[in-house]
């Protein structure tokens, strides 16, 4: 053997002998025997860097949560100033939620891919950006596209906020966490309309967007500076193409149907039976495909898990109706009350301020009682809250209206925070990021479905209450004549006194319907109190992990 062959050997060598001491980990002193080593853990973050982390999580969420509601009461403004008609304007509202329902979903592969730090830090700086871009545009198509994507980059924000600030926080204070983050979600589409009322009256309407800069600035810097060197392991698992088409397809056409499913008619429409069948195929095929797939886009073998099963239904249906509520009130409100938008938001806005309170309270105390027992709570008080709302009439003062809501945002701390907590029962890891992304979805879904169905319902009554009020409106009857005789003397012509006439049986009909929705509501939170102990019983914040 050469020099040269002797010299190659020895070194081929020595490179071995190191590799395999740095895989082996290092040497036990009392035998010299190879032990492997441990991944390193970090200590969850404290004091300061804790407190900055919990702002910057929560606002990032907020944020995205924000955004949702803020531009809907803007809509006829940004309609004019476009020269498209209101109709048309709806885009700007069902074109960031369509996106957003997509994206939500794929937040954990997603993050295996990127790192669960670097994609929320990408999601608010990309939000940040099509903010800006919103506020730019100077067509219709433009806003409807940058809201497009505003939605599409927003996806992996709510769920990773979720993820992100529970990981971040001490096992045992693991229930404060998930009652800020639950805080945030709850509070932005409470505060979306009376911000947006408020802004597009006193400014214009491009502020809704820029406002999200300073604060995703802020979010994105946090983030980074604080969870520096503690991102999640990555690896490069394939993207389940076949899986994404069928959740596009499913998960499009259902939202895009219920955003106008209640326009076109329903299912007298062929675009909704079209869009309805399209959903059904599309999610049936996802459901068989992604529980057979090894790498899926939604992990459904969640569903095993009964706590998180049984929370998420819960969960999705709770705030079905929560959201269905949340809708229904400010319509009674504009069409009967004749509020503006802004009050009519400000009105309703009481609902939020009990989780402002209480939200930290139940969190801290979450270790103490079985969660099944908050959630029960909770449903009890938004059916006391629903039935209390239905003794309001369309001479109720502001105060009232407050009054109400204000007892109807008592389960909100209740219901929200201790549900989380069910539904992340023994998650860790990556597995918690696929289980908040998963619930986050069906979350927003619900949402969707509440305000379509309910104002499907509350249209549709309004209608049958106008229709029985007005068989008792006819010549001969005693108060017919009464009524219409006053009107006559005060020299209203016959065109005059009809519509009068009309605007009131409407009114009246509109507040009947109202207060059959809060019944409804009410009926449903007691079903709901029966249900809950489906789940098996928990105590405390109990997902584990960390970054």
């Amino acid at each position: 053997m050469s020099e040269k062959q002797r010299f190659a050997f020895r070194n081929r060598h020595r490179k071995t002998f190191m590799t395999s001491a740095q895989t082996a980990g290092t040497l036990d002193a009392s035998n010299s025997a190879p032990i492997a080593a441990e991944p390193v853990t970090l200590p969850p973050l404290q004091g300061t860097a804790l407190a900055m982390l919990t702002v910057a999580t929560a606002l990032a969420t907020f944020m995205e949560v924000l955004d949702t509601t803020i531009a809907n009461v803007a809509v006829p403004t940004i309609s004019g100033s476009m020269g498209v008609s209101a109709n048309e304007g709806t885009s700007i509202i069902s074109s960031y939620s369509l996106a957003a329902a997509i994206a939500v979903p794929l937040t954990g592969w997603l993050s295996r891919r990127v790192g669960e730090v670097r994609l929320l830090i990408l999601s608010v700086l990309l939000f940040t950006l099509f903010s800006v871009l919103c506020g730019f545009a100077t067509n219709y198509n433009m806003l409807v596209f940058f809201r497009l994507m505003q939605g599409l980059v927003s996806g992996p924000m709510v769920p990773l906020g979720q993820s992100i600030m529970m990981n971040s926080y001490p096992p045992h204070k693991r229930g404060m966490a998930m009652a800020f983050w639950a805080m945030t979600v709850v509070i932005a589409p409470v505060v979306g309309p009376v911000m947006g009322g408020y802004i597009t009256e006193n400014f214009s309407w491009p502020w809704i967007f820029y406002i999200n800069v300073p604060i995703g600035i802020f979010c994105a810097y946090s983030i980074k500076t604080l969870l520096k060197g503690r991102d999640t392991p990555t690896s490069s698992d394939p993207i389940d193409v076949i899986g994404l088409v069928f959740l596009v397809l499913g998960v499009g056409s259902l939202q895009y149907m219920l955003e106008h499913a209640n326009d076109l008619g329903w299912f007298q429409s062929k675009e909704v039976v079209t869009l309805t069948v399209m959903a059904v195929v599309g999610l049936t095929f996802l459901a068989i495909w992604e529980w057979y797939d090894k790498h899926p886009v939604v992990d459904l073998k969640l569903i095993k898990n009964r706590n998180f099963t049984v929370g998420t239904i819960l969960q999705t249906v709770g705030f079905t109706i929560f959201f269905g509520n949340m809708v229904v009130m400010p319509l009674w409100l504009q069409t009967v009350l004749g509020y503006d938008s802004f009050h009519s938001g400000l009105a309703v806005a009481p609902v939020a301020m009990f989780s402002i309170f209480f939200s930290p309270v139940i969190g801290m105390n979450m270790h103490k009682v079985d969660l099944r027992w908050l959630v029960l709570t909770g449903f009890g008080l938004f059916a006391f809250g629903a039935w209390y709302s239905s003794l309001l009439s369309p001479q109720s003062t502001i105060g009232e209206i407050m009054w109400g809501r204000f007892l109807f945002g008592l389960g909100i701390p209740f219901f929200f925070i201790p549900l989380s907590g069910i539904v992340m029962q023994g998650m860790e890891g990556e597995e918690l990021t696929a289980a908040a992304g998963f619930s986050n979805f069906l979350r927003t879904l619900g949402g969707a479905i509440g305000t379509a169905v309910f104002v499907t319902v509350w249209s549709r009554r309004t209608s049958f209450h106008h229709a029985r009020l007005t068989e008792d409106m006819y010549p001969g009857n005693p108060m017919y004549d009464q009524f219409m005789n006053q009107l006559a003397s005060s020299g209203m012509t016959d065109s005059a006194r009809y519509s009068t006439l009309n605007g009131m049986i409407s009114g009246q009909a509109a507040s009947m319907a109202t207060l059959d929705i809060l019944y409804l509501s009410a009926g449903l939170f007691v079903m709901l109190m029966f249900c809950v102990f489906f789940a098996k019983p928990v105590k405390g914040a109990v997902a584990t992990g960390g970054h």
